[in-house]
């Protein structure tokens, strides 16, 4: 009885992936394996992408359509970068990150405002 209930509580667990805590991740569901991609590797995800307020402004799953990008070559927001080289095949998360990590003070306008 003990170990699910161990197992529930670190899936709850906020980890910082950066030291100034600007990236964390939840994992929702574990991967299925232990390897993680490295720089340079195609990567391909679904997302859904929310402000912290909780307005979703886009969403690879409305679209049914994977979204592919080279791993660490900044192609993506600097939080993505980080968090996705930090999962494993298969594995479900919550990165949340400052926008130091994300659209910076300019945003992407206009469903993604400065500062987010």
């Amino acid at each position: 009885p003990d170990v699910p209930m161990e197992v529930e509580s670190l899936a709850e667990d906020v980890v910082k992936l950066t030291e100034d805590g600007g990236v964390t991740k939840k994992i929702l569901t574990p991967g299925s394996s232990d390897a993680c991609p490295e720089n340079g590797d195609e990567v391909y995800v679904h997302y859904v992408g929310t402000l912290t307020d909780g307005t979703k402004f886009d969403s690879s799953r409305d679209r049914g359509d994977l979204f592919s990008f080279k791993l660490g070559e900044g192609r993506v927001i600097k939080g993505w970068d980080i968090g996705v080289a930090s999962m494993k095949k298969g594995e479900k998360a919550v990165l949340t990150c400052t926008s130091e990590y994300a659209y910076g003070a300019q945003g992407s306008p206009p469903k993604i405002p400065g500062g987010a």
